[in-house]
């Protein structure tokens, strides 16, 4: 089964250097651990319970390191405006996310997902007909979830300590992925 409308995977879309250097400085920032994993927020921080933001939640603009990154992602069609807000998650092997579809109310048109490292299954769910698909998140690509992707499918990634691809089973290894999504608060064409 193809990709659902309005999901783009665009592997590799940074360079190994490239990631590396971005991994180093997401190493040398502050994680909060009050979830089941690691997170950095920027920009603005989430409610993960109550799924909202509010305005109180602003944290300033994405750091000097974030902001070209969040530029260049602006440039892709699917995007309306410059990210300004960045959700860094790390997933040790055995770790995942929960099936869900990012806040609609909360956050604009498109959600880009780079993944630094460690490759994952992604899970998709269409949301009225139960169809699902696997996505193959590798290490440096960027994951686009517009239009019927982001508003009908639900993304998980199964908490689980390996994944099967085409028949082996892979081991997966430490995850750091960055989302990118702007914010519906700020009203406002960049």
């Amino acid at each position: 089964m193809k990709p659902p409308h309005g999901a783009r995977l665009l592997d590799p879309y940074l360079s190994s250097q490239t990631a590396e250097d971005l991994l180093a400085t997401v190493d040398g920032q502050p994680w909060r651990s009050d979830l089941k994993r690691r997170v950095q927020h920027y920009g603005w921080s989430y409610d993960y319970r109550a799924r909202t933001v509010s305005p109180d939640m602003r944290l300033g603009p994405l750091p000097d390191w974030l902001a070209p990154l969040a530029h260049n992602i602006a440039q892709i069609s699917e995007f309306d405006a410059i990210p300004d807000q960045v959700i860094i998650n790390e997933y040790d092997p055995g770790q995942g996310i929960s099936a869900h579809i990012d806040c609609a109310p909360c956050f604009g048109p498109a959600i880009a997902s780079l993944s630094l490292t460690g490759g994952a299954q992604m899970e998709l769910r269409n949301t009225h007909t139960d169809d699902r698909i696997s996505l193959r998140l590798e290490p440096r690509s960027l994951l686009i979830l517009s239009g019927e992707a982001r508003y009908d499918w639900t993304h998980a990634i199964p908490a689980r300590k390996s994944d099967v691809i085409k028949g082996v089973r892979q081991p997966r290894t430490r995850r750091v992925s960055l989302t990118f999504r702007t914010m519906k608060l700020m009203n406002r064409k960049s």
